[in-house]
C-alpha cells in the first residue's frame, strides 16, 4: 500500500515491520521466524524486490528477543505476560526505534549494494526511519482505547 512513496526522494515508510513489535512473546519462536519470513516474501512478490524484505523483517524478528531483554529487563518466565501496553514509553521508544533503524539500514543496505552510494543509503534510511516512526507511534495512539 505504501510502495515507493519516495516523498522529497528519501522517505519511504514500511509500515509492515509492526508485525514485529506486536507479535506476542508467548508464542512458538519459529513460528514467529516463518510468520515474518513470508510477510517479507509476500511483500517481494508483490514489489519485485528478491527478498530484501524478506532477510531485512527477518533479521529484527530474530533481534527482537535480545532487544526486549535489554530495554526491558524480561527474561523468558516474563514472556507469556509481557506486553508493550503495560510499558512505559521510554522503553517502547527506545525498543521500537533500534528495530526500525536496523531494519531500515539492512534494507537500504542490500537494495543498493554498493558503497559509493552510502550516503545514500543512511539518508534513505534516516528519513524512512523517521516516517515510519512518526506513522507507527500516530497509529497507535489514534487506535489504542484510552483509559
Amino acid at each position: 500500500m505504501l510502495n515507493n512513496i519516495l516523498f522529497l526522494g528519501y522517505i519511504n515508510p514500511y509500515i509492515y515491520i509492526v508485525f514485529v513489535f506486536l507479535y506476542p512473546l508467548k508464542e512458538n519462536r519459529f513460528t514467529f521466524l516463518f510468520t515474518s519470513f513470508l510477510l517479507g516474501i509476500i511483500i517481494d512478490f508483490f514489489s519485485d524486490s528478491g527478498g530484501i524484505h524478506a532477510f531485512s523483517i527477518l533479521c529484527i524478528a530474530y533481534l527482537r528477543l535480545f532487544f526486549i531483554r535489554l530495554f526491558f529487563k524480561k527474561v523468558e518466565a516474563d514472556y507469556p505476560f509481557f506486553s508493550l501496553k503495560s510499558e512505559s514509553f521510554g522503553k517502547i521508544f527506545n525498543y521500537v526505534t533500534t528495530l526500525t533503524f536496523i531494519h531500515h539500514l539492512i534494507y537500504f543496505s542490500l537494495a543498493n549494494f554498493s558503497f559509493y552510494n552510502y550516503s545514500n543509503v543512511l539518508l534513505n534510511t534516516l528519513y524512512s526511519s523517521v516516517f515510519t516512526l512518526l506513522l507507527y507511534f500516530t497509529g497507535t495512539y489514534i487506535f489504542t482505547k484510552s483509559e
